[in-house]
């Protein structure tokens, strides 16, 4: 890692594993509602325009010219933060005999987000309006999409509708209603000055070369404060719960529950061990009995957050079977804390475990997070065989230990209309 200036990294990770060249670039910042979904719009308006490509059609043909690069923008949000990601791949000019089309590229990328298409330090009108719609049509689609909706419903349940933790990455609809293009631009010039930016690129690359394009790059002279990555909530005495009902075919039974368990802690070993035998693979508890031989899920599976010490249990069900389910999944949990569980079943998941990391590794964007938290949570970086020992370290009273510890703290239970027994 080499800093460009302060709150600016740049990382390259030189590997012959990929034909591509792949720059990854991460703008982080502290996650609230009303920027949320600002800077989702903000993405949209960039990535389909600039200053020198005032069309989108003029950005396609600047990409084909980069033989057939990709280019592309989102939000996504880990723990206390909210990020901007900006993605681009090329291919590598080794092999085409090219060797200029990585200055093309960083030059793209630097056009794209120093230059937007702009007149009189407003975005142009008409992109703004039209990215504006585009946006407020998929957000008010999401809840078209039932298992994503009752996600989001769970975590807006669990975290509180006045939490900037209970807003999805990408905002609500009537902030963004209510966000004008000077709204936009404030933000913009924002995220340049005031974000923590860490780049990478991965590739068969010379750092010193990629070093030397990337500090021709520039960046407002801030101070920028590096924002904590956690969210924490204290453990409610109550447990909340929500129901909605609607013309459903399926009804979807999601659980929020409270780990306290965060990325720096020891015990993440086993809560990572513990998940992949409660809900994480096939063989798991809620794979097992509540959808195969109960035959009451549809699906069934949990997941962790180790950024907000969230664990969630995600089921599509019957509306009449809820009480059943919802007890079923206690049981599942009782019978881990209670050590009923097979060294077999314990062996599996510590090598279905293994195996999926390993089989990531080939992923150039998995590098990429795994050097980003590295960067942001130096104490707790570790290589690959490091972390995979330290699962394979996991006892089975580690894993009773987490089933006893974690707490149920939330209900949302999406029914169908006029299909409810209870």
């Amino acid at each position: 890692m080499r800093q460009l200036q302060e709150g600016i990294q740049l990382t390259v990770i030189p590997t012959t594993k990929f034909k591509t060249i792949r720059i990854f670039i991460r703008f982080s910042t502290v996650h609230t509602r009303l920027q949320a979904v600002r800077r989702t719009l903000l993405t949209s308006v960039l990535e389909t325009s600039s200053q020198k490509y005032p069309l989108q059609t003029d950005l396609s043909s600047q990409l084909a010219e980069l033989y057939g690069a990709s280019f592309g923008m989102n939000v996504s949000k880990k723990g206390n933060l909210h990020q901007v990601n900006v993605t681009m791949n090329l291919v590598n000019g080794k092999y085409i005999n090219d060797e200029k089309i990585l200055a093309q590229g960083v030059d793209f990328l630097k056009e794209v987000l120093f230059y937007p298409n702009q007149q009189a330090g407003l975005f142009d009108e008409e992109t703004f309006n039209l990215e504006k719609e585009n946006l407020i049509d998929y957000i008010t689609s999401v809840p078209e999409d039932k298992q994503a909706f009752a996600s989001l419903q769970l975590q807006e349940l669990y975290f509180g509708q006045e939490s900037n933790q209970g807003v999805p990455s990408f905002g609500l609809v009537e902030d963004l209603r209510a966000t004008s293009n000077e709204d936009l631009m404030a933000t913009y010039r924002e995220l340049l000055a005031n974000d923590i930016v860490d780049i990478f690129v991965v590739g068969d690359v010379e750092e010193q070369r990629v070093y030397d394009l990337f500090a021709q790059w520039d960046f407002p002279k801030t101070k920028r404060q590096v924002p904590t990555m956690f969210y924490t909530q204290e453990l409610q005495a109550k447990v909340k719960e929500r129901t909605v009902k609607e013309a459903v075919t399926q009804a979807k039974l999601n659980l929020g529950y409270h780990t306290g368990i965060y990325y720096t802690d020891e015990k993440r070993y086993a809560l990572t061990v513990f998940n992949g035998l409660f809900g994480g693979f096939p063989h798991s508890k809620l794979f097992m009995n509540v959808r195969e031989k109960e035959s009451l899920a549809y699906y069934a599976s949990s997941s962790v957050d180790t950024f907000r010490g969230y664990l969630t249990v995600q089921t599509g069900i019957e509306t009449s079977n809820r009480q059943q389910v919802l007890q079923l999944i206690e049981e599942q949990l009782t019978s881990l804390a209670n050590g009923d569980f097979t060294d077999l079943a314990f062996e599996q998941t510590k090598a279905m475990l293994k195996n999926q990391i390993l089989l990531s590794l080939d992923n150039a964007q998995v590098l990429i997070e795994m050097k980003y938290l590295h960067q942001w949570l130096p104490e707790s970086a570790m290589d690959t065989p490091a972390y995979i020992e330290k699962l394979m370290q996991v006892s089975r009273e580690d894993v009773q230990a987490i089933a006893k510890q974690i707490q149920l703290q939330a209900i949302f239970f999406l029914a169908t209309e006029g299909d409810m027994n209870d």
